[in-house]
């Protein structure tokens, strides 16, 4: 019996060997927002993997959109020169398609990196920067609170997206995912907790989805029509009275009608008070329930870790596609892994292909480059 796991799939034009995808990871080892070694290094090895499609971490399109002093950015020339050295290093060596993630970080920006703590760093620190949100409330109670954006602000964001979006073409990059998702700007205006704007971007739910599909339109309008861009999302808050699957599938509906190119479904990151039931497949269900209520291609993300439990997630069509993280780090040749254990074939660089184990004469398939 075929793997569904390893049978291609299109995301609009995008053509992908197989149903894993991996997902976007700060690496918090930015300089300035310049990409360094550590990405040539990182991104590189991932490139290696046999996923189907690498996607760069949360990328921000303003240095006050940064999580961190130390998180990657694409506002600038000089922030492009670097990620273009270090694509031009990943791609001599693979074939594998790279998404990049646009992001801002809104009021969880000016943080220490994780591994000192991960604090909000106040603006008067030489490390930290003033906030912006939806509204003036803070992530955290200890946090210094944003400042609520006016129209000239959210217009310079906007505008930031769509510069990036551009670069992000001239970089050559094959699709682009918007961050819409844990608690960053485009959350914080989807949902009520976040969001208490009393103007054209807040109430309702149609206010509140404004910002959010603003920033799609002008993001499909500045990249190549033939390459895809989607959207990543929290399928819920975890809070009560939050952001919720209904509002999700309905933000979904409304980005599937201005052509959008698939969604991925996560969940989480806004409220502090969240509830999260974490174990196997929790989110899952949400991902299930914006497929059922859409056309879009889905990616289902969240401690999968089990080769028959990604292939059951694609199998049974609660997913298109399954998204891989913190699991990738820890086995970086995990598709090689799954693609032993179910049968499969999978890509792999040539100066590789020795390492086949004897057992399995035709799991690694030599994959593309511009060395080949």
């Amino acid at each position: 019996m075929t793997s569904q796991l390893f049978t291609p799939f299109n995301v609009g034009n995008l053509e992908l060997a197989n149903r894993i995808v991996i997902a976007p990871m700060c690496q918090y080892s930015a300089v300035d927002g310049c990409m360094t070694d550590w990405h040539l290094i990182h991104l590189g090895h991932l490139a290696l993997s046999g996923a189907a499609l690498l996607t760069l971490e949360a990328t921000a399109v303003e240095p006050e959109g940064r999580i961190s002093y130390a998180d990657v950015g694409l506002w600038s020339d000089e922030t492009e020169e670097a990620m273009a050295r270090v694509l031009d290093g990943v791609r001599r060596w693979s074939d594998m398609p790279i998404a990049i993630q646009l992001a801002h970080a809104g009021r969880k920006a000016s943080t220490e990196v994780p591994w000192k703590g991960g604090r909000q760093i106040p603006p008067r620190d030489k490390k930290g920067w003033q906030t912006v949100a939806p509204s003036a409330l803070g992530f955290a109670e200890s946090d210094n609170p944003p400042l609520a954006l006016d129209k000239e602000g959210l217009a310079r964001i906007r505008k930031a997206f769509a510069e990036a979006a551009r670069r992000s073409a001239r970089l050559g990059l094959d699709a682009i995912q918007i961050h819409a998702a844990h608690g960053y700007l485009l959350h914080e205006f989807l949902s009520p907790l976040s969001n208490r704007r009393e103007d054209d971007y807040g109430g309702s739910l149609e206010n509140r989805m404004r910002f959010p599909l603003e920033v799609f339109e002008v993001v499909r309008e500045a990249f190549p029509a033939e390459r895809p861009v989607s959207v990543r999302v929290s399928g819920t808050d975890w809070v009560e009275g939050g952001w919720d699957i209904e509002q999700t599938i309905a933000f979904a509906q409304a980005l599937e009608a201005r052509g959008c190119s698939a969604i991925h479904v996560s969940s989480g990151g806004l409220d502090p008070r969240q509830q999260i039931p974490v174990g196997p497949n929790y989110q899952v269900p949400l991902a299930r329930a914006v497929k059922q209520a859409t056309k879009l291609p889905v990616v289902a993300v969240g401690l999968i870790t089990g080769f028959e439990q990604a292939e059951a997630i694609v199998a049974t069509g609660d997913a298109d596609l399954i998204g891989l993280a913190r699991t990738i780090l820890y086995n970086p040749r995990w598709p090689w892994h799954a693609a032993a254990h179910l049968g499969s074939t999978v890509a792999a660089p040539s100066q590789y292909l020795r390492s086949q184990p004897q057992q399995y004469r035709s799991l690694l398939q030599a994959m593309g480059s511009a060395e080949s």
